[in-house]
C-alpha cells in the first residue's frame, strides 16, 4: 500500500508529536537532553520488511514488543542492533563497559526506552485521533530479524502491513539509530487512515 503525500505528512506529524513526548520523558528520566529526529515513515507489505531490515541491521536484534488492541490493533516494535543497544545503554547510564553483552542491565534500559517510545507514539492515537487503544506490558527479546517477525505473524495471520519508522536518537553529541515498526492488519490500517483523514479535517475546521 502506498501512502498519499498528505497521509505520509499527517502520519509523520503524528509520530513526531509522539517522539517529542518520548524525548521529554527520556530526558527527564536520564538527566540528559535527548532529541529524536523527525521520523521517516512508510507502509510496506509485511513480507518485504525482513529484507529491508537486513539491509540496515546486522546480526541479532534487540527488540521491545508491545501488543496493542482496540479499533486499531497490532504489534509495535522498537528494533536495535546489538551495537546500537549497547551504545544507548552506555549513553543513558554513563556505564562505559565496552565489553558488556546484552545482559540484564542493558535489557532493563532498552525495555524502559522501548516502553516510553512505544507508549508515546501509540498514545497519540488516543489523544489526537481519538481512537482508544490499550497496551500490553512490553516484552524484550534478542533474536534474528526473522525470529522477531515470525513470532508475531505466525500468531496472528491477519497482520498484513508494517508501518516502518526510521528512528535516530541524539544523546550527548552521539547518534543511535533504531527502527520503530508498527504491524497492522488490513482493517486496522484502513481505520487508522480513516481517523487520520478525520484528524486532518478537524485541523482546518
Amino acid at each position: 500500500m502506498d501512502l498519499t503525500a498528505n497521509q505520509r505528512d499527517s502520519l509523520t506529524e503524528l509520530i513526531n508529536i509522539g517522539y517529542g513526548r518520548a524525548a521529554g520523558a527520556l530526558s527527564q528520566l536520564t538527566g540528559y537532553r535527548i532529541q529524536l529526529e523527525v521520523p521517516k515513515v512508510a507502509v510496506h507489505p509485511i513480507h518485504e520488511i525482513t529484507g529491508m531490515l537486513h539491509e540496515v541491521i546486522e546480526g541479532d536484534v534487540a527488540s521491545v514488543n508491545q501488543v496493542f488492541s482496540g479499533p486499531v490493533a497490532g504489534n509495535a516494535l522498537l528494533l536495535l542492533d546489538q551495537r546500537a543497544a549497547l551504545m544507548l545503554h552506555e549513553l543513558l547510564t554513563d556505564d562505559a563497559d565496552g565489553s558488556r553483552s546484552l545482559d540484564s542491565s542493558v535489557r532493563e534500559v532498552i525495555t524502559e526506552v522501548g516502553n516510553i517510545l512505544l507508549n508515546a507514539c501509540l498514545g497519540v492515537f488516543g489523544n489526537l485521533l481519538q481512537v482508544q487503544v490499550s497496551f500490553s506490558v512490553p516484552r524484550m527479546s534478542v533474536d534474528s530479524v526473522e525470529g522477531v517477525l515470525n513470532s508475531i505473524t505466525v500468531r496472528d495471520q491477519e497482520l498484513r502491513y508494517a508501518l516502518m519508522i526510521h528512528t535516530r536518537f541524539h544523546v550527548r553529541s552521539s547518534d543511535v539509530t533504531g527502527y520503530l515498526v508498527i504491524i497492522l492488519g488490513v482493517t486496522s490500517l484502513d481505520r487508522l487512515m480513516f481517523e487520520i483523514k478525520r484528524w486532518e479535517e478537524r485541523q482546518v475546521a
